[in-house]
């Protein structure tokens, strides 16, 4: 039999000796997977909202359309994104199992998907024009947007492949690596953004452009040295290129494409929120809706971060053959997580307008945007503990290769009742932005619900994510 506890084993992985091992499930050995993923994930989302902070200057249009570009950049990234998440669902079990060659093949089986969406992302660039100009835009922010996407579908494949190498190393307990290269990241897109969104040390001032050119750069970069940290590595038995196996890669597809699916289709129910719902409401709402969202963006990272170390908790669990450990993994997982969104919430409360004003710059426009800033931030505290709660258990559910049910709970609730009751409430009948912002609290307050009864049912015991061992 495998050996099912390998943390006296080391192994191998590249020029250096070093020992992946499970990692002790308790709350210590939470926050130890968790930390370098709260500043991984909190980099990842520092790059889009330094894009929407160093253009407020420019105006409502420049804001709204740089916003808008780094969650439409997003979705349109979230189906392999979703989809390479299962390489730490893969990696870890087969941490657990203790077969660390198998783990490292679901690290080029995540590489290959980088490489399909970077051609798909090239591919679908004449396309913008065509599908924004269905979208209620002003023809400003249309046009700004366009060129904002243009630039940033260049940088698909390096998005996804960080995302690919951070769930395999993820999987196997190393989260520090990963972290460096979304720290990395974070500094090169600052940097760049200073130089070319005003035009400083020689460069041109290309304003929502250089925004974009700069987080499409920066990302190549740090996803570029990952790559040559994993390709320098080798397997247990001193193999550096393995043989890759169809069977496995159907097998990720398998259950990573419900996962990508229910990431997709849920932030494609958010776009048409934010692109036909929030945008018939003018300008102004657009933008403050979109910071708002920014905002949350990286409040809410550390929370995913800890849903995150929990579902690795999970999956090295189940892969040791230790089920019955999997509940209480869960437990500390949210505990921790609703902890976090608690004092996100009570901040949210007590101080809305001091934390929106730095989107409020432009002093034309100032006095309107912070006023609905502010009102939508505050009114965001009332989905803070749902959103903990649907993060770990669909991580969680994920680990254990219960892919499919949540892909199907998405979309239920999110395309049955979020997206209509939306629609109807706020363009039918007049709703403003707060009724619009209700919808998002009804959304993840059902989905978190779903969620708990799936988990509690328990059909995620009788899941085989890995092949069974010989």
């Amino acid at each position: 039999m495998p050996p099912k506890d390998i943390t006296s084993r080391t192994v191998a992985m590249s020029d250096k000796e070093i020992t992946p091992a499970r990692v002790p499930p308790s709350l210590r050995g939470l926050l130890l997977l968790a930390w370098p993923i709260v500043v991984s994930r909190s980099s990842q989302v520092v790059v889009g909202i330094a894009d929407a902070l160093m253009v407020a200057h420019l105006g409502e249009a420049a804001l709204a359309a740089t916003t808008a570009g780094a969650m439409n950049t997003f979705t349109l990234f979230i189906l392999p994104l979703g989809l390479v998440f299962i390489v730490s669902s893969f990696s870890s079990q087969l941490l657990g199992r203790g077969d660390l060659a198998a783990a490292r093949r679901y690290g080029f089986y995540g590489l290959l998907v980088a490489a399909a969406t970077q051609l798909a992302g090239v591919v679908g660039i004449p396309f913008l024009d065509l599908a924004l100009v269905r979208l209620e835009f002003a023809p400003d922010v249309r046009a700004l947007l366009a060129d904002y996407l243009a630039i940033r579908l260049w940088s698909g494949g390096a998005a996804i492949g960080i995302e690919a190498l951070a769930n395999y190393y993820g999987g196997l307990g190393n989260t520090r690596l990963p972290m460096r290269a979304s720290v990395a990241a974070m500094v090169l897109n600052v940097a760049g953004n200073w130089v070319l969104i005003d035009g400083h040390l020689g460069a041109p001032a290309m304003g929502v452009r250089g925004a974009a050119l700069a987080s499409a750069l920066s990302t190549a970069v740090a996803f570029l040295g990952l790559l040559s940290v994993f390709l320098r590595e080798r397997d247990p038995a001193g193999v550096r290129w393995p043989r890759l196996r169809a069977a496995e890669f159907g097998r990720m597809l398998r259950f990573g494409i419900p996962s990508g699916l229910n990431w997709f289709f849920e932030f494609a129910a958010f776009m048409f929120f934010v692109n036909v719902v929030v945008a018939g409401l003018g300008t102004t709402a657009l933008a403050a809706l979109m910071a708002v969202i920014q905002l949350n963006s990286v409040a809410f990272m550390p929370a995913f971060a800890l849903a995150s170390a929990a579902a690795i908790l999970v999956g090295q669990a189940i892969g040791a053959g230790t089920k019955d450990e999997v509940p209480r993994l869960v437990g500390i997982g949210f505990a921790a997580a609703a902890t976090w969104q608690g004092l996100v919430g009570l901040l949210y409360l007590a101080a809305p307008r001091l934390l929106f004003g730095p989107f409020a710059s432009e002093p034309s426009s100032a006095g309107a945007l912070l006023e609905a800033g502010a009102r939508m931030l505050a009114f965001s505290a009332a989905w803070q503990l749902f959103d903990a709660a649907a993060a770990v258990l669909a991580e969680s559910l994920r680990a254990a290769g219960d892919t499919a049910f949540v892909l199907w709970a998405r979309l239920a609730a999110g395309w049955l009742i979020f997206v209509p009751g939306a629609f109807i409430t706020v363009r039918r009948f007049g709703g403003g932005d707060i009724a619009a912002v209700t919808w998002l609290v009804v959304y993840l307050a059902l989905l978190a619900l779903v969620l708990f009864l799936r988990f509690r049912g328990g059909a995620w015991r009788r899941l085989e994510l890995v092949e069974p061992a010989a």
